[in-house]
């Protein structure tokens, strides 16, 4: 009786296997359903018509990957009339792949819609995949220029051992790039040089953009042609203050100029944004110069010439670490009228390790930010920025009480 029932099992279990292989095999055989080429999904698609019965449609191959249609792209510039401007950039060849990261930023948010020039400088000779590289990344017209020997190389008038000795007691004291030579020429550059370089000779206006910089926001307006609308002529996005022990002597080299060539000091300056004691003493707030915007013809001037040569020949640039931005900073606040000088509170910026994110969440909104309001540097005790509202008797921005 067992037996029996154990063979019955059997017999129903291979019944199952045979109906299911019956049913599998049948559904394999159906043909899948061929949608037409020009349905893309959605119930508004309509099917193209099939060709007559018997006759095969001849259909292209289609590609492996995407195409990157450039005629499905936005225009590429905005209507208007430029500016005599250009960006600038000092790098070296090693810096390639940080810059452009920073032309990508700036193409995206601005100059896709402006195609501005772009100079890039350097004291050695840039080699072709650089060239390459950002030539094909910038929208506007590239230039690559070699810095001259004598704009980077210690003057006939600094003592290199005096010099050699501060660089290594503040190598001792940890001072930032207290040991680097070559920081030291760069500064001296950017204080004095750049804007004398042939390529710079044919432009008015200028953008410094760095290294490894980002840009948060979209800017839909030309800030070249705003600069000049405006009668602006330097510019900035953040501020702070700068290292004491690398500017011990700079005041006293500023005060000495401005007793030398006091016809070059604006009377309706901005005195009061460098010091709180009319200028007895420094207070050492200076605006970023890692972002710039502003006027070449001003930095070409008898009056800022005579500025850079009086602090060169004082020596701070080798004798202590003197850097371009309150360098530049001192001569705008001093030589220019408080009402040439803007700040952007609208272009959001990053430059390790500070960041300048717009005040005002329906700007950010408008012009799709992605910075963290809360990373916020203006309102942040170490910086300047309040200081230059109060000093133009300006409003601080709606909001700002949240970013501090």
């Amino acid at each position: 009786m067992a037996g029996t029932q154990r063979y019955l099992r059997y017999i129903v279990f291979a019944l199952v296997c045979l109906i299911l292989l019956f049913f599998i095999s049948s559904s394999s055989s159906v043909t899948s359903a061929n949608w037409p080429s020009s349905y893309t999904g959605g119930d508004s698609a309509v099917p193209s018509p099939q060709p007559p019965h018997g006759k095969e449609q001849q259909t292209e191959p289609k590609p492996s990957s995407t195409p990157n249609n450039d005629k499905a792209l936005p225009p590429a510039t905005d209507a208007g009339e430029r500016m005599n401007a250009t960006f600038v950039t000092l790098a070296r060849n090693s810096d390639l792949w940080e810059i452009a990261k920073s032309i990508r930023h700036v193409e995206d948010r601005f100059n896709r819609k402006f195609n501005y020039d772009w100079v890039f400088l350097n004291d050695d000779d840039f080699n072709d995949e650089f060239k390459k590289v950002t030539s094909a990344l910038v929208s506007g017209k590239t230039k690559y220029g070699k810095i001259p020997e004598e704009h980077w190389s210690f003057p006939d008038f600094i003592d290199q051992d005096r010099a050699a000795k501060v660089r290594e007691e503040m190598k001792e004291k940890k001072i930032i790039y207290g040991d680097s030579i070559s920081y030291r020429h760069m500064c001296r550059y950017e204080s004095g040089f750049f804007f004398r370089h042939p390529l710079m000779l044919d432009y008015e206006w200028y953008w410094r953009v760095e290294p490894s910089i980002e840009l948060y926001c979209d800017i839909n307006y030309d800030t070249f042609k705003f600069m000049a609308d405006n009668k602006k002529k330097y510019s900035f996005v953040l501020s702070l203050y700068e290292y004491v022990e690398t500017i011990p002597t700079l005041w006293d080299a500023v005060k000495n100029f401005t007793a030398t060539y006091p016809q070059h000091i604006e009377k309706d300056n901005s005195m009061t944004f460098l010091s709180e004691d009319d200028g007895k003493t420094y207070n050492h707030c200076h605006f970023w110069s890692n972002f710039e915007i502003g006027n070449l013809n001003w930095l070409r001037s008898d009056a800022y010439i005579d500025y850079f040569t009086s602090l060169d020949h004082a020596g701070g640039f080798f004798y202590e670490r003197w850097g371009d931005a309150p360098v530049h900073s001192i001569a705008a606040a001093l030589m220019l009228k408080k009402e040439e000088l803007h700040f952007f509170n609208d272009i959001a910026y990053y430059h390790v390790p500070f960041t300048h994110c717009p005040t005002g969440e329906q700007y950010r909104l408008d012009h799709k930010c992605h910075c963290n309001p809360k990373d916020n540097f203006d309102w942040n005790g170490y910086s300047c920025t309040a200081r230059f509202y109060e000093t133009n008797n300006m409003k601080k921005p709606e909001g700002y009480e949240k970013d501090q």
